[in-house]
């Protein structure tokens, strides 16, 4: 039996910090087992390939439709595409950081809520004479993050599920902002909160390119970050993280407070986007995140994806929905292909080989 050769490790001065995917069986290092072996290179192999998947959808997608409807390449439709994908972008690469960690965040909706009902009662509006100008929405931003960092310490300190624990703050935020609004709608008229929806640059309202600064960032912290790779070593396996030196509870905690920072930033362009605040605003934005990030191929179960995929997968829905508008198809069965997708790509991305049981 050959030498054992040692299993790879981040390069990022992380103290002795080792990735569970990263092992190497027992097949894999002896040499002997050549059954294993030939079983192993196919499972890679296939594994390879399924990180390509969710890129040849979206190309097989936008080539269907374009073929059926020449109008959907169009310059004004791009925009359409790319302006309607701002916003699930945004909330998609804050739900991509927890979902990295195995965990979830069902709060979306409530901490949009909050965000869009804070910018319409503290800016420029038809409701009172308030006029905090872009005050509002850092007042928002700031209450979103507030909601991300309650729902990461409810999570840690009390050690609730992330699932119940997020369900709770979502109906939180929803019956703050229902009370603060009474029932009502509240139109956003602050000119230069309106200009993220209205102003363009390069053809673009400037809320893509918001998005497209969020996303980039995003993905340097993912990368190039101890915090990024604490949260591929999280969701690979907590346990051994945290026998690595790995700050899982202050990890957990900090990532819910990003991922409420993206919502309210999120918040701060649905409302400049529908020029005012409600109680059911949000409505549809948890599903159109989860469906995004978890199209795009990052794993439900922790510790791989990124939201390099999250933004393939926010295309996909965009795209879907927009093809289907493009092609006269009902909205209704535009909701059943959402479903029949998201199962799709859970069953194709979902190592289920590793589970004997599935609860």
């Amino acid at each position: 039996m050959g030498p054992r050769r040692r299993p790879h490790r981040l390069r990022l001065g992380l103290p002795n910090l080792i990735l569970p995917a990263q092992h190497e069986t027992a097949a894999g290092v002896v040499g002997g087992n050549t059954a294993g072996n030939t079983w192993l290179r196919r499972f890679a192999a296939w594994r390879r390939l399924g990180l390509f998947a969710p890129l040849a959808v979206l190309v097989a997608m936008c080539a269907l439709v374009a073929a059926a409807n020449p109008a959907f390449l169009s310059f004004g439709n791009m925009v359409r595409i790319a302006n309607s994908a701002a916003i699930p972008l945004i909330l998609g690469c804050g739900a991509t950081f927890i979902i990295l960690m195995g965990s979830i965040d069902l709060s979306v909706e409530g901490g949009v809520a909050i965000g869009t009902m804070i910018v319409a009662s503290l800016a420029i509006n038809d409701s009172n004479s308030n006029d905090f100008g872009w005050f509002a929405p850092l007042l928002a931003i700031a209450a979103a993050t507030l909601l991300g960092l309650l729902n990461g310490a409810i999570h840690v300190l009390l050690r609730i599920p992330s699932f119940m624990a997020t369900l709770g703050t979502w109906f939180i935020g929803l019956g703050i902002a229902t009370v603060a609004l009474g029932g009502s709608s509240v139109r956003v008229m602050d000119p230069h909160i309106r200009s993220l929806a209205l102003q363009r640059f390069g053809g673009f309202p400037l809320a893509v390119w918001v998005a497209l600064l969020v996303f980039m960032v995003t993905l340097g912290v993912q990368n190039y970050t101890r915090f990024g790779c604490y949260l591929f070593a999280i969701g690979g396996g907590e346990d051994i993280a945290e026998l690595s030196g790995v700050p899982v509870r202050r990890i957990r905690v900090l990532a819910y407070a990003v991922a409420g920072l993206f919502t309210g930033i999120g918040a701060v362009l649905a409302a400049a986007q529908l020029g005012q605040s409600n109680a059911v605003i949000a409505d549809g934005r948890l599903f159109t995140t989860i469906t995004a990030v978890v199209v795009g191929g990052t794993a439900l179960t922790g510790g791989e994806g990124g939201v390099g995929r999250t933004l393939i997968g926010t295309l996909i829905v965009v795209v879907l929905a927009n093809g289907m508008v493009m092609l006269g198809i009902s909205p209704y069965v535009h909701q059943t292909a959402q479903g029949l997708m998201i199962i799709a790509a859970v069953a194709l991305s979902t190592r289920r080989i590793a589970f004997r049981i599935v609860k």
